[in-house]
């Protein structure tokens, strides 16, 4: 069975196909912003071509499909492209959403005066309050007047909604009130997007949970229209296997569930590639890794510390509240497409503003008129300019040169200074982000070594390691698609969560063990609707907790499954002293723990990803080399003749001391004078600093 992963990038969309002798192809196309099943349609089709097929052929032959969706649930966001959305939820709180704790718009002040005040994703004419009153305890105080819902429904037909959430007190414990409202809603609205809160996120904190579903409404109809297009689509050019998508956890699920809680697929481009990150780490033995990833629009970068993907669910797009559970990946503007631009101080800048797919670079000769990252690293002579994506695009350095002389006159620069200057900026933009990223958790960057994905990354990689002395890079074989080789290394699954708030004093074991049952059932029902026994499913347990008095809580892996008791109980409180020293250097074993959230993480049982090994070196390197061409490594010594190395040739055991390149199909690797490259047998590269 075939299998294909396809990340559709800012820039790019790849393609990284698992054929049935489990050799992996990669394959890129340019993405197509206007309609981005096109470029995805695209980059099939081009794969079809390589494997000797038809498009229909080929797609008969998939069994499964991983894709994700970061241009559609988070843009929707960014772009304001949402659907008109209502909110019904108990009298009296229908302002949360607008209070929200006194948060002002993000990354602004909350005191200063001259900041717009926050717009709510749904005004406050429909937000409709109805009566009803579910206690803490569970135990329902008032019943719910089903006519203040019908009452609702009529002011949205009227207001022609798109979408409803439904938002009720303590619905996380108790959740009677809102699934009676949700299938009211779903008779009464037929062809409108509905969801509830208990559905979306049940845990405590009535706000997180609001703006989490209030976010999932608003993203929902666009998702649904969009990943029913494309399923639909698929059935009719001949696919009859399966589509997941990549949420935002880390997880990847089912075309249905993401649907029915679309928030989840907000981040879920960078979510991947941790995953291959950690598959990689164990080609080199190491379990402590950043993972980067370079492409045309944006770096992202990911601490692993322990083999252990990090996640948070303290996140904002833009100013909206998403608590769902993420892999924790920062992001800033600094990719190959990147602009660069002279600020009001006169200063040298890069991104955050891109030159994305359409018109791209300068370079690409597709009507680009301000200076990009790429074509700085084509001036310097870092890329091709005949075999930029294997020969595909032809790079014109003459535009290159025009373009980047717009920057380089007002500061003075001749055309190649100024394009090193470009190169150095955005290489300090982003060790700054990996040098905030460690310093935030204790940690020295240069413990850790170097994953660098993307069709940018390798050009830079071992540039910005060498800024943070990084000792060691890898450069993966399938580098230009690595949050597609991600994808292959995901699980299957959904995580799910319930809290149980108390100290551990108070703390009611039988309610413990209740709701991880209930919980363990979810999991069954929900991964087997997707055709995954029981026997097939591993679910692993922990606890979100934290001292008395702390704001932020802690989350322990590795609470045992079966029943727990008083002697389990002491185990879990004790790793939850243990992983507090270990976050934060100290503990206080002296002080009372409250317990927060229960949760569990339910996946589908998988064999590692098998990387096809590549023959020994048996020839000269020599006959490996491609050609000669000048490189500017430095200023002070100018442009220099480097060896261009044939990444096809190369095999396992050849071994490259830099200054040279290696021109790969889909990627460039750039190998700086100060380290020395080697290609291990599976095709990755290397790179030791000197």
């Amino acid at each position: 069975m075939i299998k294909v992963a396809i990340d559709v990038g800012g820039t790019f969309t790849d393609c990284l196909v698992l054929d049935d002798q489990d050799q992996l192809h990669q394959f890129k196309s340019p993405t197509t912003p206007g309609d981005p099943t096109l470029g995805l349609m695209n980059v099939l089709k081009k794969t079809a071509l390589s494997f000797g097929m038809g498009f229909s052929e080929f797609l008969s032959n998939v069994g499964l499909l991983i894709a994700h969706g970061t241009t559609l649930s988070t843009n929707a966001l960014l772009t304001g492209k949402i659907a008109k959305t209502g909110l019904i939820t108990t009298k009296g709180f229908r302002d949360i959403i607008e209070v929200r704790r006194g948060y002002k718009n993000i990354r602004t002040s909350r005191f200063n005066v001259f900041v717009p005040p926050y717009k709510p994703l749904v005004p406050r004419y429909l937000r409709i309050p109805v009566e009803e009153r579910t206690l803490d305890t569970g135990e329902i105080l008032r019943p719910l007047k089903e006519e203040d819902v019908y009452t609702a429904i009529k002011k949205f037909k009227e207001e022609k909604v798109e979408a409803v959430a439904i938002c009720f007190l303590h619905s996380h414990i108790n959740p009677a009130h809102e699934k009676r409202a949700l299938e009211i809603c779903r008779e009464e609205m037929s062809g409108v997007y509905v969801t509830a809160s208990h559905e979306v996120l049940p845990v405590f904190r009535e706000y997180e949970r609001f703006s989490t579903t209030v976010v999932s409404a608003a993203v929902g109809p666009i998702t649904q229209s969009y990943l029913t297009a494309l399923t639909n689509r698929m059935k009719e050019l001949g696919f009859q296997g399966t589509i997941y998508l990549v949420q935002g956890g880390g997880l990847v699920q089912s075309v249905e569930e993401s649907v029915r809680r679309a928030v989840s697929l907000i981040g879920s481009g960078p979510a991947a590639a941790p995953s291959g990150a950690i598959r990689l780490g164990q080609c080199f033995s190491s379990n402590d890794i950043f993972s980067v990833d370079m492409g045309g629009t944006s770096f992202d970068v990911c601490l692993i510390r322990d083999g252990v993907i990090p996640t948070t669910d303290f996140n904002w797009v833009e100013d909206e509240r998403v608590a769902m559970k993420m892999v924790d990946v920062q992001s800033v503007g600094a990719g190959g497409g990147s602009i660069a631009w002279i600020d009001a101080l006169g200063l040298l800048r890069v991104g955050p503003q891109s030159a994305g797919a359409d018109p791209g670079p300068v370079c690409y000769g597709k009507g680009g008129t301000q200076p990009a990252v790429t074509d700085a690293d084509l001036i310097l002579g870092y890329i091709p300019a005949d075999y930029f994506l294997g020969g595909e695009i032809l790079l014109r350095s003459d535009l290159a040169e025009t373009a980047i002389r717009t920057v380089a006159e007002p500061l003075r620069l001749d055309v190649p200074t100024a394009a090193h200057t470009i190169f150095t900026t955005v290489n300090s933009l982003m060790a700054d982000k990996m040098t905030e990223i460690s310093t935030k958790r204790g940690y020295d960057v240069r413990d850790f070594a170097l994953v660098v994905g993307g069709g940018a990354g390798p050009v830079h990689g071992a540039h910005l390691a060498e800024l943070l002395e990084i000792p060691t890079v890898v450069i993966p074989r399938y580098a230009a698609a690595y949050s597609a080789f991600g994808m292959l290394n995901m699980e299957l699954g959904r995580d799910f969560a319930r809290s149980i708030v108390a100290r551990m004093k108070l703390l009611d074991l039988e309610r413990v063990n209740q709701l991880f049952s209930e919980m363990e059932v979810e999991a069954r029902q929900v991964l087997g609707e997707i055709g995954i026994a029981a026997r097939e499913m591993a679910l692993k347990r922990s606890v979100e907790m934290r001292y008395v008095g702390q704001f932020h809580e802690v989350e322990v892996a590795g609470a045992p499954l079966g029943r727990i008791g008083p002697e389990e109980l002491k185990k879990i409180v004790e790793g939850f002293h243990h992983r507090h020293k270990e976050l934060f250097t100290f503990n206080m074993p002296e002080r009372e723990v409250e317990f927060l959230n229960l949760r569990l993480k339910a996946t589908a049982r998988q064999e590692p990803l098998r990387l096809g090994e590549i023959p020994r070196a048996t020839r000269d390197l020599n006959s490996t080399m491609k050609r000669r061409r000048p490189v500017l490594w430095s200023l002070e010594k100018g442009f220099e003749e480097t060896s261009v190395f044939d990444g096809t040739k190369l095999a396992a055991g050849n071994t490259i001391p830099g200054p040279a390149i290696i021109e790969e199909s889909a990627t460039t690797v750039v190998i700086p004078g100060s380290y020395v490259c080697m290609v291990d047998n599976v095709k990755n590269y290397i790179l030791t600093r000197r």
